[in-house]
């Protein structure tokens, strides 16, 4: 990684709205504010809001699917959650994961990365759009993106969780983060809305 990327990637975490929480002294996990709403379109070519999620605690994260080093592991890591939270998932939790690379991430090559992570599309909507959109989507939500010569993009790893009414809550950073508490925290937002 060039150092230029290297100060990006760290000026990014740095001004990034991320929120870290210690899930044995709170209760609540912290608020962060009005989580950006964006509309993008999806694996089957349907336009997506995130306001068409309210009602459902939301975890939104950024992959492409090209990446051979974090994004599977990310991805599969939320397949394993998603086999876990049973019939929550899709009726109360919903899974959002939005490709940094849109030039190559067609609706069409989407689909395939989210079947071959056995994604349950009923709750889980993988998304893409021109260029600007989702750099401005990856921005807003602390994600900067940059592609290298070699054709690969090299972009900051948070998932974002937002609660029903649309608020975001917590972000975690990296992509090898405790799924056990990432189960715990999608659930507690289901509980709040009760």
């Amino acid at each position: 990684m060039n150092r230029r990327l290297a100060r990006l990637l760290l000026l990014g975490l740095l001004s990034c709205p991320a929120h870290a929480h210690d899930a044995l002294h709170d209760q609540r996990l912290p608020t962060i504010g009005a989580a950006p709403d964006f509309t993008l379109t999806s694996q089957d070519g349907a336009h997506v809001s995130l306001r068409g999620f309210r009602g459902k605690a939301v975890a939104i994260t950024f992959i492409f699917a090209s990446c051979t080093d974090t994004c599977p592991v990310l991805t599969n890591n939320m397949a394993r959650v998603q086999d876990e939270l049973g019939s929550a998932f899709g009726s109360k939790i919903a899974f959002v994961s939005i490709t940094v690379d849109p030039e190559r991430d067609t609706p069409e090559v989407l689909k395939q990365y989210a079947e071959n992570f056995g994604a349950n599309l009923d709750g889980w909507a993988f998304l893409t759009g021109d260029l600007a959109t989702v750099r401005s989507v990856g921005r807003k939500y602390g994600v900067f993106a940059r592609k290298t010569t070699a054709g690969d993009v090299n972009h900051i790893f948070l998932t974002s969780l937002i609660d029903p009414k649309g608020i975001l809550r917590v972000q975690y950073v990296g992509a090898r983060f405790d799924l056990e508490e990432f189960q715990r925290d999608l659930l507690s937002l289901v509980d709040e809305s009760k």
